[in-house]
């Protein structure tokens, strides 16, 4: 564990959900964001909830929850700020983001990050795993964030930027691999038939 705070990013519309919150959707009897909360835990300090709208619809979980402070859902860049915004009010210098939709990310996905830019000698990283017909593939919710960078972010999306690695790309962020054996630790849950995946990864002892 680290004093790192963590954000769980759960600001999306989730439309391919049917719209409402997927995180408060069952998933063999815990809901997924209380799993991701539970592998989130471990890894940092404070956590925070990055959502929008009424909070109270929250409120069993205990934790801040931080909307995105640029309107029309522009993103996860927008729910990033929001999470180095809250953390610069508590004097942290970064943040590690994880999506809410995700419940096998990795539980040494702090460690990775920081060992990554640690390694390239920068503040800023992404996680990826790779794949045989792409190369890397980056997974721009997991991240490490300087608060340094808060209001050049904020800068970017005033100016129109919503794609994560469009601004990821100009700092230089290093790179945190994470082995995809034996499932994929970023699996997400769009879909109903997500859902009825991630139920099997479970009952195959996943996590």
């Amino acid at each position: 564990m680290t004093d790192i705070p963590g954000v769980i990013l759960a600001g999306g519309l989730s439309s391919r959900m049917g719209g409402g919150d997927k995180g408060l959707r069952a998933l063999h009897g815990r809901s997924l964001l209380g799993r991701v909360i539970d592998r989130m835990v471990p890894q940092v300090g404070e956590i925070a909830l990055n959502a929008n709208g009424d909070p109270a619809r929250f409120a069993e979980y205990g934790l801040p929850v931080i909307p995105d402070s640029v309107a029309g859902y522009p993103g996860p860049l927008a729910g990033v700020l929001a999470g180095l915004d809250w953390a610069a009010g508590r004097g942290a210098e970064a943040i590690v983001t994880a999506a809410a939709d995700t419940p096998f990310f990795p539980r040494d996905l702090v460690r990775g990050l920081q060992a990554a830019a640690s390694a390239d000698g920068v503040s800023l990283a992404l996680a990826a795993t790779p794949d045989p017909a792409r190369g890397l593939v980056r997974h721009p919710t997991f991240g490490l964030w300087p608060v340094a960078l808060r209001e050049d972010l904020r800068a970017a999306l005033a100016a129109g930027v919503r794609k994560v690695v469009q601004w990821t790309d100009r700092h230089g962020a290093a790179t945190a691999v994470f082995a995809t054996e034996p499932y994929d630790p970023f699996f997400n849950v769009n879909t109903p038939a997500d859902m009825d995946r991630a139920e099997a990864l479970l009952t195959e002892g996943a996590g």
